[in-house]
């Protein structure tokens, strides 16, 4: 029975969060509403979004990913940084693909915004067969190392993450 009134929770608890820090207020009138808000637009539109069912299966292994993430985008920056004020010549870009085995849309989506959050990368392409990204490098040392790192790093971790239910 709760699955039916609450079919997205955590969809609906940050459309809560969001509601309240776009009003700047949590009074008692715009916490009512921010709840109703997010779990109307859950019920209804929210089925719609999401293709298949996703069921977070490793809380801790997020809080790790995240602090993995923050991390390489803070020395991310600092690399990328030290090389854009250096000599032009020294910058190796190029443009790699990377085969990926993640299936489902979040944890997709979540691993093309992690590598195009850290800086000195961005995901320029996914292909049709969504199976492999097209990444750009700012600066190329091995791309062999560079794929493992996203496949180890950051794709094998989400698959843990968003461990996928039967339609």
């Amino acid at each position: 029975m709760w699955k039916r009134l609450f079919p997205h929770p955590w969809l609906s608890l940050a459309l809560l969060a969001i509601w309240l820090l776009l009003a700047n207020s949590a009074s008692p009138g715009n916490l009512a509403l921010g709840a109703f808000l997010g779990w109307a637009f859950s019920l209804r539109i929210g089925a719609r979004l999401w293709l298949r069912p996703v069921r977070v299966s490793r809380p801790d292994l997020m809080l790790r990913l995240f602090v993995h993430v923050l991390i390489d985008i803070v020395v991310a920056n600092v690399e990328v940084a030290i090389l854009v004020l250096g000599p032009v010549s020294r910058l190796r870009v190029a443009f790699i693909q990377v085969p990926i085995d993640v299936e489902h849309e979040l944890a997709l989506s979540a691993l093309i915004s992690i590598v195009s959050l850290s800086p000195g990368t961005l995901c320029a392409e996914l292909s049709d067969d969504r199976r492999r990204l097209l990444v750009h490098v700012l600066d190329l040392d091995d791309e062999a190392r560079l794929i493992a790192l996203i496949k180890t790093r950051y794709e094998t971790p989400l698959r843990e993450i968003f461990e996928c239910l039967p339609s």
